[in-house]
């Protein structure tokens, strides 16, 4: 037989569980996820990402 105590313990868990289990949850509208674009090895970047760097502009 168990302690008095971890009993109630046990069920305050089993409270808490039920409360939040049956929480109403939103549902939003997504939508469907697209399989993952193949991007090349060559040289680690995405080819249709635009070009990047840096520019110095000496006055």
């Amino acid at each position: 037989m168990l302690p008095p105590f971890i009993i109630d313990q046990i069920r305050q868990r089993e409270e808490r569980e039920r409360s939040i289990r049956d929480q109403p949850a939103l549902q939003l509208p997504m939508p469907p996820k697209r399989p993952p674009l193949p991007h090349t090895e060559e040289d680690g970047r995405d080819p249709d990402a635009p070009e990047r760097g840096v520019v110095i502009i000496d006055l």
